[in-house]
């Protein structure tokens, strides 16, 4: 009897150049970065492949808003990309408010990369991003079943 694997949650941080992700562990309680994918025209075979090898069950899009809560140019972007990626891939995508995750994300790498040359790597910050929009979202749907 072959096993079903077990579903995970990826999160997007929409970027115009470079897409970070991240993705749950089986049980949904911790977010890790996984790859940073290049915003072009292979981008959602490549993000199609991330979801089937990894089962993705649904998919938590940033959304960007400036600090006093309104749309940004890029908001109109997500919102697109949200419908492509649920028409393209059909995995159900939520769209989560991503205002203040480049700065955790920023001092989350600080913290945890110790060469500097690396923590100039802008994709490394895009998947940190994903990671904080995750995690955000796994501790709200944890607090929420309880």
């Amino acid at each position: 009897m072959s096993e079903i694997p077990e579903e995970r949650i990826l999160a997007v941080d929409f970027g115009l150049k470079r897409v970070g992700l991240a993705l749950s562990d089986p049980l949904k309680i911790f977010a890790y970065p996984y790859m940073t994918i290049a915003y072009d025209n292979g981008f959602m075979n490549r993000l199609s492949v991330v979801v089937k090898e990894n089962n993705v069950s649904k998919i938590i899009l940033g959304y960007p808003l400036t600090s006093g809560g309104e749309k940004t140019p890029l908001s109109d972007e997500v919102m697109k990309l949200k419908t492509r990626i649920e028409d393209k891939i059909k995995v159900s995508v939520i769209l989560r408010d991503e205002r203040f995750t480049s700065e955790i994300a920023k001092q989350m790498v600080i913290e945890s990369v110790t060469k500097k040359s690396r923590r100039r790597d802008k994709g490394l910050l895009d998947q940190n991003s994903a990671v904080v929009i995750l995690q955000e979202y796994l501790d709200m749907s944890r607090k929420n079943i309880k």
